[in-house]
């Protein structure tokens, strides 16, 4: 539809008498983008900011010039706020490692668009030192590379280093809790309450069949072991 055709080009030559018919189409396609923008702008902006710009600019490009006006910065104060955030950051091992290194590869883009060029080099050796302790090992076996990574390297490298490690941390739990359910089960089978205590008494104790409740006089195996060998029967108790 062409809306959006009077903030790509500039306005062109009003037509004349002598103006062809060729020239009044291309001017009457401009002056109709021409007002629907504007028309989209101000509807689109705070009333705010619709006061501090002149009534007497009709041209959509100039009008947005204008409100960008108000709202410039200072490259200088927008470089160092970028940069400073950029030497700032440290991963918190939170979330995915790919997304943080992208974030700190988009503020490298930011400065770059305003003049200030990182070489890639400095960021990947700026990404391994925001890195927590627990990637101590990974950046040890960084440094001691002779060759250089690219961006793209470091990030399939430091994602295999967080999967490891979350596999690590994985593993540790595990054993650790099965470390302490077999603690409790020990505990639990050397804890003997008042009633096992007593029924554990040697007095109560079958000395051959080993079994609490009776005594070795009293066993039913016993009695068959002493007839099978041909002992005397013992007396049956009263």
């Amino acid at each position: 539809m062409d809306m959006d055709l009077a903030i790509r080009t500039e306005k062109p030559t009003t037509p004349m008498a002598i103006s062809s018919s060729e020239e009044r189409a291309i001017f009457g396609k401009w002056d109709r983008s021409n007002r629907m923008s504007l028309m989209i702008i101000k509807r689109a902006i705070p009333e705010v900011f619709r006061g501090a710009v002149s009534e007497d600019i009709t041209n959509a490009k100039e009008y947005l010039a204008e409100i960008e006006k108000r709202f410039a910065k200072s490259d200088k104060a927008e470089t160092s706020t970028i940069l400073k955030s950029l030497i700032s950051m440290k991963y918190k091992g939170k979330g995915n490692i790919r997304e943080y290194i992208m974030e700190m590869s988009n503020l490298a883009s930011k400065l770059k668009a305003l003049k200030l060029d990182l070489h890639e080099d400095l960021l990947v050796h700026l990404i391994p030192i925001s890195l927590l302790v627990q990637f101590n090992h990974f950046k040890v076996s960084f440094n001691c590379q002779k060759e250089t990574w690219s961006l793209n390297e470091l990030i399939s490298h430091c994602v295999q280093e967080e999967e490891r490690l979350n596999q690590e941390k994985t593993e540790s739990a595990h054993l650790a809790s099965t470390s302490k359910d077999k603690g409790k089960k020990r505990k639990n089978v050397n804890a003997v309450g008042p009633s096992e205590k007593k029924q554990h008494k040697v007095g109560d104790l079958c000395f051959f069949c080993n079994k609490p409740g009776h005594m070795k006089k009293e066993c039913a195996k016993y009695r068959a072991w002493r007839e099978k060998k041909g002992l005397p029967e013992l007396p049956k108790a009263k």
